[in-house]
């Protein structure tokens, strides 16, 4: 069963699509978004041209937002196959133990929570509708991830525990043609400040 409101476009939080829950696909999706170097890193990509990098699931294709340094709004241009799903953040927050200033789990897990609970915008619109996304916050197990050189993080590769928490979107396969897909949020302090927007070819 799916949100009502929503019709057919998006699972229900309490869904586990393709046999793993919401928290796990977060998992997944962050392990996916830090295996690949900032310089090929589909976040930092504001055309679309690196979001099939390591894009390996069968059923499900990951989408990004975009980090607060990266080059303004992003317009990505993507072709997604039809019978795939489609994952991703409208505004997250991640904590890794590699942080200098981070000394603990419980402090990971506050940092993520307040960052999120700090929210003054967030934003989800699919083919013009909005989506009500209250239902759809998302905070993760502790997980660990190998970071590579130059990683999206700005941390020292090598083996970290993460935790992270942020509103996300699992949107079940689109119709073929063209859809569009907006994200975007920002924090009380005005330090995150995220926006992206999908021009897809669902093929």
């Amino acid at each position: 069963m799916k949100e009502s409101i929503h019709n057919k476009l998006i699972y229900h939080r309490h869904e586990m699509p393709f046999g793993k829950s919401w928290e796990e696909w977060t998992v997944l999706w962050w392990k996916w978004l830090y295996s690949i170097p900032r310089e090929k890193s589909p976040a930092y990509d504001t055309t679309g041209k690196n979001f099939e990098v390591n894009q390996r699931d069968p059923h499900v294709v990951f989408l990004t937002g975009t980090f607060k340094d990266s080059d303004g709004p992003a317009s990505r241009h993507c072709i997604i196959p039809h019978e795939k799903a489609i994952f991703l953040p409208v505004i997250n927050y991640s904590a890794e133990m590699a942080d200098e200033h981070i000394n603990s789990e419980s402090q990971m897990q506050e940092e993520v929570r307040s960052n999120i609970d700090d929210l003054t915008r967030s934003e989800a619109f699919v083919d013009g509708i909005r989506l009500d996304l209250k239902y759809y916050r998302v905070h993760s197990p502790v997980f660990q991830v190998n970071l590579p050189e130059n990683n999206v993080a700005g941390l020292k590769a090598g083996i970290t525990e993460v935790v992270s928490d942020g509103y996300w979107l699992f949107l079940t396969p689109l119709p073929i043609g063209k859809h569009e897909i907006g994200i975007g949020g920002t924090c009380q302090s005005g330090t995150i400040n995220i926006d992206a927007k999908y021009d897809l070819a669902v093929k």
